[in-house]
Formats: C-alpha cells, sequence, structure tokens
C-alpha cells in the first residue's frame, strides 16, 4: 500500500477524467491520499473529494505565491475549515522567491499567520519552499512551529537542510524529481535520511517522475517514487511502502471515519 500525501487532485487538469485518475491510482495500491487546497476554489474542491470518498484526506491553507490575495476572512474560514473530520493538516504555506506576484514580506507575514494557526488548531503544517530555504527555516524557528510539526513538500533541499528540518519535527516528503537523472540533492536525501522520517508524494499534476517526465503527473505514478528511494537505499519496495504508509498514517491520524 502507498499514501500519496500531496496531490492535486482538486486542479482543472483533471476536471475531465478524475473518476479515471481515482481509479487508477487505488488499482496500482495507492489506497489513501492526501489534496491540497491552497486558495478558495482548490479548497472547496479538496473538502467536497474528502466528504465523497472514504480514503481521500484534505489539507487547507493558502499558497505563497498567492499570499497577496489572502484576507483576515480567508485565514478565519480556514480555521473553521480545520475543524472538519476529514482536515488533516494546515498549507500548503511557506514561502516562495522564485515568482514574484506577492512581494516577500507579504508572503513572510501570511506564513507566519498560518503557522500561528496552525498551533491554534493543533495540525501540522504543509510547507512550500522554492529559493527561500534560510527564511523558511528561520521563521519556522522564530515561530515555534516545532510544536505542531509538518512536512517539507516536495523536499529539494540538502542533506543538511533536511536534518534541520527534522530537529523541528518535520518530515521530509520526497516526489518525482528523486526520480530525475540530474536530481543530485533530492537522491542523496533519499539515500542518507531514515526511513523513519520520508513519506511520498506526486503533487500531482505537477512533477511527473520519470518516465512521465513532462507529462500530466497523477497518484498512480507515486509507485514510481517509492521505487526509486528503494534503488537508493538498497531496499525492497515492499519496505519503502510499509514504512512511509506508517509514517503518513500516525503523522496525520489518518483512519476512515475521519482524522478528529
Amino acid at each position: 500500500m502507498f499514501i500519496d500525501t500531496h496531490v492535486h487532485l482538486n486542479a482543472d487538469q483533471y476536471d475531465e477524467d478524475l473518476n479515471e485518475v481515482i481509479d487508477r491510482a487505488l488499482e496500482n495500491n495507492v489506497t489513501k491520499m492526501v489534496v491540497i487546497g491552497f486558495d478558495r476554489k482548490t479548497i472547496e474542491r479538496a473538502i467536497e473529494l474528502a466528504e465523497k470518498h472514504d480514503f481521500i484526506y484534505a489539507v487547507v491553507g493558502w499558497h505563497p505565491v498567492d499570499a497577496i490575495d489572502c484576507t483576515e476572512e480567508d485565514l478565519k474560514w480556514i480555521e473553521e475549515l480545520a475543524a472538519h473530520e476529514k482536515v488533516v493538516g494546515i498549507g500548503e504555506t511557506g514561502l516562495d522567491y522564485y515568482w514574484d506576484k506577492s512581494p516577500k514580506e507579504v508572503q513572510q507575514e501570511v506564513f507566519r499567520k498560518q503557522i500561528r494557526l496552525a498551533k491554534k488548531v493543533k495540525l501540522p503544517i504543509i510547507i512550500h519552499n522554492r529559493d527561500a530555504t534560510s527564511d523558511v527555516l528561520r521563521i519556522l524557528k522564530e515561530e515555534e512551529a516545532h510544536e505542531v510539526g509538518g512536512v517539507m513538500h516536495c523536499f529539494g533541499g540538502s542533506v543538511e537542510t533536511a536534518h534541520e528540518s527534522i530537529a523541528m519535527n518535520f518530515m521530509i516528503s520526497l516526489g518525482g524529481p528523486v526520480t530525475f537523472k540530474n536530481a543530485k540533492k533530492p537522491k542523496e536525501v533519499a539515500a542518507e535520511i531514515s526511513l523513519d522520517h520520508l513519506m511520498i508524494e506526486t503533487d500531482a499534476p505537477y512533477l511527473a517522475p520519470h518516465p512521465y517526465r513532462g507529462k500530466r503527473n497523477e497518484p498512480a505514478y507515486v509507485p514510481l517514487v517509492a521505487a526509486e528511494i528503494a534503488r537508493l537505499k538498497g531496499i525492497s519496495i515492499e519496505e519503502v511502502a510499509r514504512i512511509t504508509t506508517r509514517n503518513a498514517e500516525q503523522f496525520f491520524n489518518l483512519t476512515e471515519q475521519g482524522s478528529k
């Protein structure tokens, strides 16, 4: 069994064939999926999917690229949704210095507010980090995010950064890039970091693993991520599946009835 801990089944890219995508995931032993909402539209869709399917869970938050659009009303709404039995985390939030839609200071303020919200509702934080590692780690420390912990989603940093994150009560989640031939850092992290601190994801529809790189990603491909981690560690894919599934179930408190 595999768990896709970060997938955007709520994305427009699945409008035509969502049921088939879900069926293919289940056929490939991806038995649970965590759908990430990051603005009004995707949060609403994530909740709908979680309410419709026993094996789908939702995470709600505001993406850093769109931080400039986030209002106090939005944050209050996210806080209210956190009480939903199928909501298992806050995010994805964090910092993205690659795109320049939202000024850095705005991103940082919205990030801090969501960390405080997560601590208030006692849910883990799902972190988006692009070209902003030092500021992400600094803010997590300053806001004492270790109290609830979280996930470094689609981790692309160094082994040293992974250890620093783990020390702050964060899990390391690896996705499709670990399968890319030129992905030095994710491969080093997969090889060096204990399985006890790893989870797997697709970030679908983005970042499809080899041999589907450049095409639309989907949760049925998460076993390819597990297979590459197994290869790098010199262990069986069954072992990777077993431990990453256990990690995700414990971390997100996943049950068929809900999470609360």
